[in-house]
């Protein structure tokens, strides 16, 4: 049965509760981002990565600008002591970056962990042990001072093999499964630690807070961290970090509403990967502060290759909806909101403003290496008249005329509907040719020539069926003239109601395109005509446009019949 009454509270309120975090609007500058790609988030994939892979994933998140990264857990396995090794042998760290390794508080997994590190130029040493209520009663059955002792003892151990080592290595501290602790009891582990450690501005410690299982509204959390953030000992020589999961899929939330309380650091991975739901994700934290106009002092401006690479090292696939690095975040398939985009993106061309504001489309995609034609607005069934006739003017040059532009939308869509898929832009370009531009059902333009008489005078010849004709027309200007010739063969009555044209090109010999909408009886009916002379690409927009009348006059007579 799905039965909610065996759920209930699991978190821990802080003993006082201040909210000076909400008054904070937004995040206006980084946190130390510290990466745990190689550690947390390898520990989750199937098929963890092999030395090489780790090296080539350590290079990628240097590129990227992180300045600390979480190497691993150097005493869980051969490969990844073999990392640290191999890093620190080889000269591979660069001078600004500091490599961070994890262990339990265990002697002589503490141990073999200083042994990884040995002849780092720069290390964090990052010790934690559990100290929720459920682990202490269920899996570990011991007290509070047993568990707060454990993590005392990992403490002293670390401080003194650090001292034997030499180097500049520096301590951290987690009370893992801090969610289901009580506030008061962690904060009094963490002080305790530092009592141990003794930390000073010029050499910091730093506390890590870790949403291990997310079990609480995000401003649960961010209650916890600012109650932690002012009664923390040591507060200038400690930099207080947190570690933010997402099984409640709050986990972006969880890491903005902690550093607005007062955190300064925020641990993560690309695209949020992790065990069981994941780790937050620290490319949508860095893009956010982007977006509102701050430097997240990471560097994501080439999003498709390091989306390629983390996929091919980590076997895993980044869904197409991801924030900011799916390939369907910046598209558009509903026809309004297709149309606000064109509008908005023409707006920004028409006054040159630097400006971002681009309706439904929150950073400009070539801000990240993505582009406009190929990503913004895409064509299905569900498209509108705005979106394709952005498609057909970026991409071909042709720019509809509004109504035009909107009967296009329906052939276009319709084609999209039978064929029960998203149609391309060579695609859309061909449902132009061929509904508007190389449409002749009833008859079919095969030469003309013009006669200067008392008013421009035409000769044309048609083929009807199998049926060369010559028809003989005058005007007041050329198009006059074989409109005229046409209305008198096929005995019909319009009016010219719309003509448009522009340059396909930018040199002299580019082609011109023509649109033309007649109208009776309320109705228009457009062709196009694309040619290097602007007079031909008008006569055959015209002849299309009169096919299509034809083809309205024909369906009427056959339903009377």
């Amino acid at each position: 049965m799905f039965n909610h009454q065996k759920y209930g509270k699991q978190y821990f309120m802080p003993p006082t509760i201040s909210y000076d975090w909400v008054k904070k609007e937004t995040l206006e500058k980084a946190p130390t981002w510290c990466s745990v790609d190689l550690r947390d988030g390898n520990q989750a994939l199937p098929i963890p990565m092999n030395l090489e892979e780790k090296l080539e994933l350590f290079q990628l998140l240097v590129d990227i600008g992180f300045k600390e990264i979480e190497v691993g857990f150097p005493a869980a396995s051969d490969t990844e002591f073999n990392l640290l090794r191999k890093l620190i042998d080889n000269n591979m760290i660069p001078d600004d970056v500091t490599i961070m390794v994890i262990t339990q508080a265990r002697e002589h997994i503490i141990r073999r962990t200083f042994e990884a590190i040995q002849g780092a130029p720069r290390a964090i040493v990052h010790l934690y042990n559990s100290t929720s209520e459920a682990q202490r009663r269920q899996v570990f059955k011991k007290s509070k001072e047993e568990i707060k002792q454990i993590a005392l003892n990992g403490a002293v151990l670390v401080k003194e093999l650090a001292e034997e080592a030499g180097g500049d290595i520096y301590f951290q501290y987690s009370p893992e499964s801090f969610p289901g602790t009580e506030v008061d009891y962690a904060l009094d582990i963490c002080n305790s630690v530092l009592d141990i450690w003794k930390p000073t501005p010029d050499h910091k410690a730093i506390i890590n807070i870790p949403t291990t299982v997310q079990i609480a509204m995000p401003h649960i959390f961010a209650n916890q961290i600012e109650y932690i953030h002012k009664n923390l000992a040591y507060r200038d020589g400690v930099t207080l970090s947190i570690h933010p999961h997402n099984d409640r899929g709050s986990g972006v939330s969880d890491a903005e509403f902690g550093v607005l309380a007062g955190a300064e650091r925020v641990e993560g991975t690309l695209f949020g990967i992790g065990e069981r739901t994941g780790n937050v994700d620290l490319i949508t934290l860095a893009m956010n502060m982007y977006s509102q106009g701050f430097d997240p002092e990471l560097d994501f401006s080439q999003m498709n290759a390091i989306r390629e690479k983390y996929e091919k090292l980590t076997r895993t696939e980044v869904h197409e909806r991801h924030p900011y690095s799916g390939d369907l975040v910046f598209t558009a398939f509903s026809g309004s909101h297709q149309d606000a985009i064109s509008k908005g993106m023409k707006y920004r061309q028409e006054t040159n403003t630097e400006k971002w504001d681009v309706p439904y489309i929150p950073v400009d995609p070539v801000d990240i290496g993505r582009n406009y034609q190929a990503d913004v607005i895409r064509v299905n069934s569900q498209s509108g008249k705005g979106g394709i006739g952005y498609i057909l003017e970026t991409n071909f040059g042709v720019k509809l005329p509004y109504k035009m532009n909107e009967a296009m939308g329906y052939a276009t869509k319709k084609v999209s509907d039978q064929t029960s898929r998203e149609l391309s832009a060579e695609e859309i370009y061909q449902v132009f040719r061929e509904n508007y531009v190389e449409y002749h059902p009833n008859f079919e333009l095969v030469d003309y020539y013009f006669n200067k008489g008392t008013g421009q005078e035409v000769t044309l010849t048609i083929q009807k069926e199998k049926e060369q004709i010559e028809l003989q027309g005058k005007g007041a200007g050329s198009l006059d003239a074989i409109s005229n010739a046409l209305k008198a063969h096929f005995d019909i009555d319009y009016a010219l109601e719309v003509y448009e044209q522009q340059s396909l090109g930018k040199d002299s010999a580019a082609e011109a395109c023509a649109q033309i909408g007649i109208s009776h009886q309320g109705e228009i009916y457009w062709g196009a005509g694309i040619h290097e002379d602007i007079t031909a690409a008008s006569v055959y927009a015209l002849v299309v446009a009169v096919n299509r009348l034809e083809d309205a006059l024909i369906s009427q007579k056959e339903t009377v019949k």
